[in-house]
């Protein structure tokens, strides 16, 4: 008889998913070519200035500015959108912390809002909501891969006049209505961190149609010097948040490989909605038809424990691990955490985000998406071997599953995985 593999059965799967990230001898060589050049930074080497044309373009923008991570990406941008002092920044209460701690460090007050049930992405109605006369900008995510309703925020923030500075960290590739993010707002920010869907380790780049913008994102960036050939008038005190020659070197290499990973990831995500939706208690999120290309940084469902016999969302994290599928929680709430502990931020009302925080939501590392189907089969036959045998969670302790329950699979630990 079948038994759970957190309960003493086998478990579902032995062996690794794909590992990440995905390298071969193109970024070995681009990164020889750089320490022969001599050129290890922007003022000797061209990697950087091809990097920033190459990715402005893939993604529909006129200009890129590239730095040394996303959370100097998210500042840069604000301080060019004029923000500072006094001012306020509307983010979503579901993200990774730097969106929200960016606006603490231009000396800025984030403003928390709740977000969509069908998306975790911000919800539009609750922007216009938080509005007031300190307002300057807003900075909708599009988390997880998932794409903000970027229609809805523009036009509120045209009638507003507040500036749109996109979080893009997790979402490189994707398109709205055919258009790239990161150039939909008047500013985009991304990732290159470790886990990203194209990474060096660690970077991150500014995207903007607007040429003053662009110049003045790269003077905050180079210790507030302008290029030659620059126009702006403006003098502004910067910091050395370049991007060095090595970094943008892999990250050309990874712009060439991502179309394919992004289809192969989208291509198994089609796929897992499809299976999953059909087992009680289990939701995928939906599916716009505004997006025209999703780049998933991970794969995220909905769990509702009514449809596995009561058993909590821990229960059901912990008895997957044990199965050998590598899952977690979201994000916690931001103004909920040990951060943000002031008594304004413990009063404020996010029914969503609590409820997807707390209880809901489920995430699946971005590197699973580059499997096989009988990869994916394998987390389909593990879920709903978990379904079929949710009495056995009954009287589960979570004591010794608590990291995982609380905070995941330590994603940073798999392999890299050379291309053969």
């Amino acid at each position: 008889m079948t038994q759970l593999a957190i309960t003493g059965g086998s478990p579902v799967r032995d062996k690794p998913f794909p590992a990440w990230p995905v390298w071969d001898d193109t970024e070995l060589e681009a990164l020889s070519e750089v320490v022969r050049s001599g050129g290890w930074s922007i003022f000797r080497g061209t990697k950087v200035r091809a990097l920033e044309t190459q990715f402005a373009a893939y993604q529909g923008a006129k200009y890129g500015e590239a730095c040394v991570n996303g959370t100097a990406a998210l500042e840069v941008a604000l301080r060019v959108a004029g923000v500072g002092a006094g001012d306020e920044v509307i983010v979503p209460a579901l993200t990774w912390l730097t969106t929200a701690s960016s606006a603490l460090f231009v000396n800025a007050t984030p403003v928390f809002i709740d977000i969509e049930p069908d998306t975790y992405c911000i919800a539009p109605e609750q922007i216009e909501a938080a509005i007031s006369e300190r307002t300057k900008a807003v900075i909708p995510v599009h988390l997880y891969g998932c794409l903000a309703d970027m229609d809805r925020i523009l036009d509120i923030a045209q009638r507003h006049d507040l500036v749109v500075i996109e979080d893009c960290a997790h979402a490189h590739g994707s398109r709205w209505r055919g258009q790239g993010v990161g150039s939909l707002g008047d500013l985009g920010c991304f990732s290159f961190e470790a886990s990203k869907t194209m990474t060096s380790g660690e970077g991150g780049m500014i995207l903007t149609n607007d040429r003053e913008m662009s110049e003045l994102c790269h003077a905050y960036i180079n210790s507030g010097r302008l290029r030659k050939g620059d126009r702006s008038s403006q003098q502004v005190l910067g910091r050395n948040y370049r991007l060095t020659e090595f970094q943008a070197a892999i990250l050309l290499a990874q712009l060439n490989r991502l179309d394919g990973q992004t289809e192969q990831r989208q291509k198994n995500a089609l796929y897992l909605d499809k299976e999953l939706g059909k087992i009680p208690g289990i939701s995928p999120l939906r599916q716009d038809p505004r997006v025209t290309r999703q780049g998933f940084y991970a794969y995220v469902f909905k769990y509702n424990g009514e449809g596995f016999q009561g058993a909590s969302r821990g229960q059901f994290i912990a008895a997957l691990c044990e199965e050998g599928i590598p899952i977690s929680p979201v994000y916690e709430p931001v103004p909920l955490s040990v951060l943000f502990s002031g008594a304004a931020y413990r009063q404020l009302s996010l029914p969503v985000t609590e409820q997807a925080s707390y209880s809901e939501a489920v995430v699946l590392p971005q590197a699973v998406l580059l499997g096989t189907q009988a990869d994916i089969d394998d987390i389909i036959e593990a879920i709903r071997k978990i379904w079929q045998h949710a009495d056995e969670l009954e009287d589960l302790e979570l004591e010794e599953y608590r990291n995982v329950v609380d905070r995941g699979p330590d994603f940073y630990t798999m392999p890299a995985k050379p291309l053969t």
